[in-house]
C-alpha cells in the first residue's frame, strides 16, 4: 500500500503518477484509508488538520510516486442571487450554521440540504441542485501550508 505523507510545496515538471478523487468531506481527512482511480490502495498519512483541494500533490516522501488529488463531483446546492448583496446576506445566514461554503464573486455552492435550501429560497436566491466539484473555504484558523 502506498503511503502519501507529503504535500509538495513546489511546481514539479512532471505528470502524476495517478489520480485520487475524494470528495470535500474526504479531501478533509489526514489519516485515511482509500482507493485511487487506477485501483491501487493508499493511505494517508498528513499532518493532523490538514485540508487537501483539488489539484493539490502527494508523495511518499521520496516523490517515487506521484498522486494528484481530484475534487470528486458530488452532489452540492449552488446558489445565485440578483445582486452581491443576495449572496453576501446567504452567506451570512450559513456561517451563522457553520455550514462548510465554497464563495465566488457570483455564486455559493454548499452540499446538497433542502432545509437549507429553503431557506435561501424564501430570502428570494436561485437554488440549482448539481453534481460538481465542491471546494469549501479552509477556516479562518486553518491554514494551507505544504509541506516539501
Amino acid at each position: 500500500m502506498l503511503v502519501l505523507k507529503c504535500r509538495l510545496s513546489d511546481e514539479v515538471n512532471r505528470l502524476p503518477d495517478f489520480r485520487l478523487s475524494l470528495t470535500a468531506e474526504e479531501r478533509s481527512r489526514s489519516r485515511h484509508r482509500f482507493t485511487a482511480d487506477n485501483g491501487e490502495a493508499v493511505y494517508l498519512n498528513l499532518p493532523r488538520g490538514t485540508h487537501l483541494r483539488g489539484g493539490d500533490l502527494l508523495h511518499e516522501g521520496n516523490l517515487d510516486a506521484l498522486v494528484q488529488i481530484v475534487a470528486k463531483p458530488e452532489p452540492i446546492l449552488t446558489v445565485m442571487g440578483t445582486t452581491p448583496l443576495d449572496l453576501l446576506r446567504a452567506a451570512y445566514h450559513l456561517g451563522n450554521r457553520h455550514v462548510p461554503l465554497e464563495i465566488t464573486p457570483t455564486y455559493l455552492r454548499l452540499a446538497e440540504d433542502q432545509v437549507l435550501a429553503a431557506m435561501l429560497q424564501q430570502l428570494g436566491l436561485q437554488v440549482m441542485n448539481e453534481t460538481a466539484p465542491f471546494e469549501p473555504e479552509v477556516g479562518a484558523y486553518q491554514s494551507h501550508s505544504h509541506d516539501a
